[in-house]
């Protein structure tokens, strides 16, 4: 008889917290002979460096990974998002691109060349957002680099034309799955 998979709620930004216990409670299931999840995305964003490598992480496991969007995945959410080989969405959520931000620390000074070296950066994390976009949707890189550029908002109908969500469905898991919980300032817990 076939185990059913892990289901993982992400209720979370993209922060080193969230996404640490994402990744180390991943590698305790599998520890245990769990080769199957389902994670559950809602997700304002946050971090570019932190969404990229949990993405580069979870592509990179032997082990089935479903993402099913249950709010709004948002930013570098959909990176996230994106590291589902099954990617699924309820009928009301959303998803929304944009370009990537520089913050900057009350009255900060920056030489020209520390200008040019923050704008470098901002350019090459737009560029490998929209990369894995292109790459896991229907949408060329400068589809979704414009599409970014314009913050796009996409309903589970849009985003499923663009090959992001391969189907629309309500249903998150089976009944008697086990769940567990990673929010934003709590470590995982069982219902």
């Amino acid at each position: 008889m076939a185990t059913k998979p892990v289901v993982i709620k992400f209720f979370a930004p993209i922060i080193d917290v969230t996404v640490n216990a994402l990744m180390n409670t991943i590698d305790q299931k599998m520890k245990q002979g769990v080769k199957d999840f389902i994670i559950l995305i809602s997700s304002p964003g946050g971090s570019v460096i932190h969404g990229l490598s949990t993405y580069n992480y979870l592509k990179g496991l032997p082990a089935m990974i479903i993402t099913h969007n249950f709010g709004s995945v948002d930013s570098i959410g959909l990176v996230l998002y994106c590291a589902g080989s099954r990617r699924l969405s309820v009928p009301q959520a959303r998803f929304l691109l944009h370009a990537v931000n520089a913050q900057f620390k009350g009255n900060q000074s920056l030489e020209e060349k520390q200008l040019e070296e923050r704008l470098k950066g901002l350019r090459i994390d737009i560029e490998n957002i929209a990369k894995v976009i292109a790459a896991n949707t229907d949408k060329s890189l400068e589809d979704v680099t414009n599409a970014m550029l314009e913050r796009t908002t996409l309903n589970p109908e849009e985003a499923q034309s663009w090959g992001l969500v391969h189907e629309i469905k309500s249903q998150l898991f089976e009944a008697g799955s086990e769940v567990i919980s990673i929010q934003a300032q709590h470590q995982p817990q069982k219902p």
